[in-house]
């Protein structure tokens, strides 16, 4: 219940104090009880007694509470100047805070979400927090403490910077009407916070799951997820729903799975950018799971040096994209960086006089000069017949997003045989096998040797937290088991991330790229025309001075860019 209800409800304002009250407070700012009591309709003992009747919560005197440095540092201060809370004490998961009105869900469920801690409330008055505020946060947090609040919807202040949804819809989300404040406002909020959190940490994907009794929300950061909130379970429905309408998606359909786009615009004190972001809902036993994918166009490297290729490797694919014709394929699994090394290749070849063609699903992001093209499957454009499309359009450079059939690899063949650069993506665990796979979806083997110029396979790893980076010497023994010769088992000083603030106490920050180039010589293509297996195109491929994966990953351990722990994850010896 909001305070204007409690108070006139137990008879402490009449409605005509309580419309006193809110002219006083849109001219002087603050919360409504400190205007009531500033009028000298109410005092502060008496609204703090209502609250904690109504709430069942206890009262506190911020005067006599001496204050944990630790405690405090849990709540950013642009949160506890928005919310007017301060933080007490942390038993375990449990916080205990501060606050003016513990009714307001929307402070509780922000206070959760950043910290990870169950939150329990204590009532204290509005201007013993305000001044608590300025103590712990200094005079410029509590230089606007007494603001009137942001309205709900478009923008919300999270720790470090703000969003806004752009082109969002405002209608009601599952009955909850968005314009009223009470209710509508903590949904829209509480994505607006989840989002802004999901951009400052650097995460790749949010994933919003629906269970039996839970209600669970994670994020990917650098290749892995981690929990970070978990919303009350009578909130799934209204944060789903409101996920789907900004998206563009039919609430009302919740048997199939969906797909939409939706932009943010992200602000980090001065600096504002734009944020695509993909959704993706997925009909599952306790109600819909979304996915949205963050798309960061400041986050995407296309400098090919800074993506983790060796020399030699990136000498030779290289090569292979400043050739006029022929195929360059680049293959791993899901989230192995493949689409970040096909536009890093295609901003490294751009040029006035060079027509690029993209067939992308989706396309991740705008790139200047190139020609761009959204595959729809649902109306028939397919890889294959965007394909067939492109060969009209008078190419130098065809990018296809993926080689997912017989017919698409058939099409991507022929244009490489007459005169066009290929580039283009496959799902295979190294270089050497994805020969075999092109050989499966039925290219025959003479058509293979004649288009293909180079495989690249990659992986993603985490680097080491340069800010906590630490030795981590290993025994000899077990350096020679994952790769390293005697020599270098000697030598090689692996290191490890210790934990900090600036990673998370995960101990790594950022992914560098693992990566394996297959150059397509004479020997290889005599042998694929024989025949060969996958272990004796690799064996010939090694010969010729490719570096395998795990190579590559030593490479780095010794280089200190990663760990042990994180090589022995991605590649095999």
């Amino acid at each position: 219940m909001p305070l204007a209800e409690l108070l006139t409800g137990a008879g402490a304002l009449t409605q005509q104090q309580l419309q006193d009250a809110r002219s006083y407070q849109r001219v002087n700012g603050g919360g409504l009880g400190s205007a009531a009591t500033a009028l000298g309709f109410v005092t502060d003992d008496e609204i703090i007694a209502i609250l904690c009747r109504q709430f069942r919560v206890a009262a506190v005197d911020l005067g006599r509470i001496e204050f944990d440095a630790d405690v405090v540092d849990l709540i950013p201060a642009a949160t506890a100047r928005k919310h007017q809370v301060v933080p007490l004490s942390r038993s375990g998961a449990t916080l205990t805070v501060a606050v003016t009105d513990p009714g307001n869900v929307v402070a509780l469920d922000d206070i959760k979400f950043l910290t990870g801690c169950n939150v329990e409330p204590q009532v204290a008055a509005e201007s013993a927090v305000a001044a608590a505020v300025r103590k712990l946060y200094g005079a410029a947090a509590g230089a606007q403490a007494d603001r009137p609040a942001a309205e709900p919807g478009g923008m919300l202040q999270s720790a470090d910077g703000d969003v806004e949804i752009l082109d969002a819809s405002d209608a009601d989300v599952e009955g909850v009407a968005a314009d009223r404040p009470g209710e509508g406002a903590p949904v829209v909020r509480l994505v607006n916070a989840l989002l802004a959190a999901a951009i400052e940490r650097g995460a790749s994907d949010v994933h919003v799951e629906p269970y039996d009794q839970e209600f669970r929300v994670r994020f990917r950061i650098d290749g892995m997820l981690h929990p970070v909130a978990a919303p009350s379970v009578a909130l799934r429905d209204a944060v789903i729903s409101r996920l789907k309408i900004m998206a563009n998606l039919d609430i009302a359909e919740k048997r199939l799975p969906q797909d939409g786009r939706l932009k943010a615009r992200y602000r980090d004190r001065d600096v504002r950018r734009e944020i695509d972001l993909r959704v993706s809902s997925l009909p599952t036993l306790f109600g819909e799971k979304v996915v949205l994918r963050l798309l960061d166009r400041e986050r995407l490297t296309l400098d090919m040096t800074k993506l983790g290729f060796d020399e030699r490797s990136l000498e030779r694919f290289e090569a292979a994209i400043r050739s006029p014709r022929g195929m360059v394929l680049v293959t791993g699994p899901t989230g192995s960086g493949k689409t970040n090394t096909l536009y890093s290749s295609i901003a490294r070849i751009n040029a006035s006089h060079t027509n690029i063609l993209t067939a992308e699903d989706p396309v991740e992001f705008n790139m200047r000069g190139v020609n761009q093209v959204q595959i729809r499957e649902g109306i028939g454009l397919t890889f294959a017949a965007a394909l067939r499309s492109f060969l009209r359009q008078d190419p130098n450079v065809i990018l296809v997003g993926e080689i997912r059939d017989g017919e698409t690899a058939e099409v991507a063949v022929k244009a490489a045989l007459t005169g066009h650069l290929v580039l283009s993506t496959l799902h295979t665990n190294d270089a050497p096998s994805s020969v075999a796979r092109l050989l499966n979806m039925g290219v025959e083997p003479f058509l293979v040797t004649s288009s293909l110029n180079v495989v690249c396979a990659q992986r993603l790893v985490r680097c080491i937290c340069r800010h906590c980076v630490a030795d981590a010497p290993q025994p000899p023994a077990a350096l020679r088991d994952i790769g390293f010769s005697d020599s270098e088992a000697v030598a090689v000083v692996p290191r490890t991330g210790q934990g900090c603030a600036a990673c998370n106490g995960t101990g790594y920050k950022g992914r560098v790229g693992l990566f394996e180039v297959m150059v397509m010589s004479p020997a290889l293509q005599q042998m694929i025309l024989a025949g060969a297996s996958t272990y004796d195109l690799s064996r010939q491929a090694l010969e010729e001075g490719m570096v395998t994966l795990r190579r590559s990953g030593l490479r780095k351990i010794a280089d200190g860019v990663t760990t042990v722990e994180e090589i022995v994850r991605e590649t095999t010896g």
